[in-house]
C-alpha cells in the first residue's frame, strides 16, 4: 500500500497559493504551441493521441488520488481517466511523478496531456490551464471511536454534544467548526491525519474532521475508529464542495470537450462511478450535484 500523505483540505489550500504565486513564469505561460492544439497541421489533440495509443498524464503520487503502488498507476484519477481515455480510443495512460507545486507549469510546458491528480478547480488555476468539469466533490466527515458513543452525525451535533473537534494545521476545517460556533477552547490542531486518528483513539479528541475521502482511507488503517456518513459544511451560507477534476493545457479545448462528454456518462451512472471508485474511499457522496460547473467555479 503507499504511503498515506497529507490528504486535508490544508492540501486544496496550500496548492492553490503555490500555483497562484508559481505560475507567472517567463516562457511557461506561452509554452503550448499551435502543433500542441493542432491548428498548424489540422490533426486535434485528441486524434495525435489515438495515433500515438496512449496519454502523457501527471500525478504527484498522492493516495487516494492519483500514486503509484508497485509499477501500477492507481487512484481516484488514473482510474477514471484510464476509463475516459479507453472510450475516446488511447488504451495507455504513461505516468509522469511530479511534484505538486509543478503539476501545471509542467502541463504548459507541453511534458505531459493531463494532470491526474485530483486537483481542486480554483479561479487560480482556471487562469493558467483549463478544467475537465467535477469528478467528485469533497464532503467532510468525522473520524470517531468505534460505536460513535457521542452519536455525532455533523458539526451541528459536535457543538450541542460539547465534544472536543480536531482539525489539521493551516486546514480549511478550523473555519468550518467556528463558523458552526464550536469554541476555540474546543478545537484541537493536529498536524496530519494519522496523528488525528491516534488523539480519537487515546480520547484526547472526541471527533477528528476532515473530508471523507482521507478519513475513509485513513480508517483503513485504524480500525478501532469508525467514518460518520459525510455531509456538506457551509461559510457564510455557502456550500463547501471542495471539487476536483482533470487539467488540460489552454489550447486542447477540442480534448478537454471531449474528455468531459465520456466523464458525464460514468458521473451519470451512480452504480458505475462507486464500482470505478469505491476502493479509494469515493462512493455517492462524492459525486458532483448536476449543476455544479467548472465555468462557475473558475468565477469564483
Amino acid at each position: 500500500m503507499a504511503e498515506f500523505p497529507n490528504l486535508s483540505r490544508r492540501g486544496f489550500l496550500n496548492r492553490s497559493a503555490a500555483v497562484g504565486g508559481l505560475l507567472v513564469v517567463p516562457g511557461l505561460l506561452t509554452a503550448c504551441s499551435k502543433t500542441d492544439a493542432g491548428s498548424a497541421t489540422g490533426e486535434g489533440a485528441l486524434d495525435k493521441l489515438r495515433k500515438q495509443g496512449f496519454v502523457r498524464v501527471a500525478y504527484a503520487n498522492e493516495a487516494p488520488y492519483g500514486y503509484l503502488e508497485g509499477k501500477e498507476l492507481k487512484g481516484e484519477a488514473p482510474t477514471l481517466h484510464r476509463e475516459i481515455f479507453k472510450a475516446l480510443g488511447v488504451d495507455e495512460l504513461k505516468p509522469t511523478l511530479s511534484e505538486w507545486d509543478g503539476l501545471i507549469p509542467g502541463l504548459q510546458a507541453g511534458k505531459y496531456d493531463v494532470v491526474s491528480a485530483g486537483m481542486a478547480i480554483t479561479p487560480e488555476r482556471c487562469g493558467n490551464a483549463i478544467f475537465s468539469e467535477p469528478e467528485f466533490i469533497s464532503p467532510t466527515a468525522l473520524m470517531v471511536k468505534k460505536g460513535n458513543p457521542k452519536k455525532l452525525t455533523d458539526l451541528a451535533s459536535a457543538k450541542e454534544a460539547g465534544i472536543t473537534i480536531g482539525v489539521m494545521s493551516g486546514a480549511v476545517e478550523g473555519s468550518y467548526a467556528k463558523g458552526a460556533g464550536i469554541a476555540e477552547g474546543k478545537i484541537k490542531t493536529l498536524q496530519k491525519p494519522q496523528d488525528g486518528a491516534d488523539a480519537v483513539k487515546g480520547g484526547r479528541i472526541d471527533a477528528f474532521l476532515l473530508t471523507g475521502i482521507s478519513l475513509r482511507w485513513l480508517a483503513k488503517t485504524n480500525p478501532d475508529t469508525e467514518v460518520t456518513e459525510p455531509f456538506v459544511p457551509e461559510i457564510d451560507g455557502n456550500a463547501q464542495f471542495s471539487p476536483g477534476g482533470a487539467v488540460f493545457r489552454k489550447g486542447n479545448e477540442d480534448l478537454r470537450d471531449s474528455f468531459n462528454r465520456e466523464l458525464k456518462k460514468i458521473v451519470s451512472d451512480r452504480s458505475r462511478y462507486v464500482q470505478l471508485l469505491e476502493p479509494y474511499g469515493f462512493g455517492e457522496s462524492e459525486i458532483p450535484p448536476e449543476d455544479l460547473k467548472t465555468a462557475d467555479l473558475c468565477k469564483g
